[in-house]
Formats: C-alpha cells, structure tokens, sequence
C-alpha cells in the first residue's frame, strides 16, 4: 500500500512537469507577470529571405529625332538620327558652369569676333544651356552652315542643320531685331533645338513670340555680314 502510494505521487510529479511551456508563458502574461517572462534567444530567430528585386533594363536610350530647321517657313519635317545609346557601365563627365554666372559672351571665328549679352531674365533655360556648352568647348570647331541675307545659323554638331537635342522654347515678346541671337527650332512651337543658334541680319520682327530669343549682339555685327556657309566657330568665351 506504501509502495502503491509512492508511485501515484511520483505520476502526478511528473504530469505537472510535462505542462506545456507555452501555456505557462501564456498564463505568466495574462496574470501581469510580464518580468517573470524568459528572455528570447535572438539566436534562435531566422530571418524570412527578402523578396528578389527584379532587375532594371538599362542597356541604353534611343535620342529623340532631330529637324532640318527652316526658319522661313512654319512646316518641317523631322529627320530620324541614327539611334544612339549611353554606356552605363562608364561614367558620365558634366561640365560644370563658370561659377559666376556670365552675362555676355564672345563668339570667336575664323572672320572675327562676335559679343553679344544674354536675355537671362526672360530665356534662363536656353542662356544656362549655350553657357554649359560654351564651357565644354562643344561649339569649337563647329561651323555657320546656313547664310542668308537676312540670318546666318549655325552650332550644329552635325554641320547640315538636322544635328543636336530637344530643349523647350523659351517665347517672349523681346523683339527680334538686327543682331538678336535666337534658337532653331521644328515645327513644334513647344520645342526648341539645344545647339542651333541664329543671329538676324536685319530686322526680323516675324519671328518675335515664335521662337526663343536669348541675347543681343553688342560689337561685332561687321563680323556677322562677313559669315559665309562653311566659316568655324573657332570658341566661344564667356564674361
């Protein structure tokens, strides 16, 4: 009887120690015992594997197409360039502006020099893009590749007036008269060429709120009526 007691204690011993530990963590938090809590191991804890991120195609970007710019008249025809990608794997060099923000620049070509003022108040987008490529040197060794009696246009990279990028226009009622300094542009009114440039012979009021005028010739206008097709533009100085 003594033995068989014995043994219904120790059953009952072991029942208690078989309690699920949970539970007890449970009953531990539900009574306030929050300080009683076993800490958890962080080591014990394996992270979920984080979603794949798909990768970005980004082999290159085809540039928009260029116009064969006619200034006398209102319809042109866009004239694809041949596609052009950018090399991500190698780094891509900016020039970075003067970094006093000049107001006049001098034209140098095989004629003479050329020196007109920038309207930055009323074209800060175009005068801040021809002061960048002034700067790298992109305009040195370009030529005047249209001549006329009452413009002369030049600044294309391709040298036949379908080169260079879009930029938008910039319009205003600044009157073009002679010696302004202007931007070709296409048919698009909203869209202006980013390296074409004019500079008007003679008055040339037509074109004031069509196209984007950016300076004004101060000395130099002697040089202008000398351009003929063909003539560089050895560089570009800025004051």
């Amino acid at each position: 009887m003594k033995k068989a007691l014995t043994l219904l204690v120790l059953a009952l011993s072991l029942s208690a120690c078989a309690n699920n530990p949970i539970d007890t963590l449970d009953s531990k938090i539900k009574a306030g015992k929050v300080g009683e809590v076993p800490p958890v191991d962080a080591g014990q804890i394996i992270p979920e594997e984080p979603a794949s991120t798909p990768q970005m195609d980004v082999s290159g970007h085809n540039l928009e197409p260029t116009y064969d710019v006619d200034l006398n008249s209102p319809e042109f025809t866009p004239t694809p360039t041949p596609a052009m990608t950018t090399n991500n794997n190698q780094p891509q060099t900016m020039s970075q502006p003067p970094a006093k923000q000049p107001t006049m620049a001098t034209i140098q070509t095989s004629k003479g020099n050329i020196t007109f003022k920038f309207f930055g108040d009323i074209a800060p987008g175009t005068v801040n893009n021809f002061i960048q490529k002034s700067a790298s040197g992109f305009y040195n060794g370009l030529t005047f590749h249209r001549v006329e009696d009452w413009v002369v246009q030049g600044g294309d990279p391709l040298g036949n007036g379908t080169g260079g990028g879009n930029m938008p226009t910039e319009l205003s009622q600044q009157p073009f008269t002679t010696g302004s300094v202007g931007i070709a542009r296409g048919g698009d009114i909203k869209v202006s060429n980013d390296s074409q440039f004019f500079i008007c012979k003679t008055d040339c009021s037509f074109l004031t709120g069509q196209y984007t005028i950016f300076g004004q010739v101060e000395s130099g206008m002697e040089v202008v009526n000398q351009i003929a097709i063909g003539d560089k533009i050895t560089s570009i100085a800025l004051q």
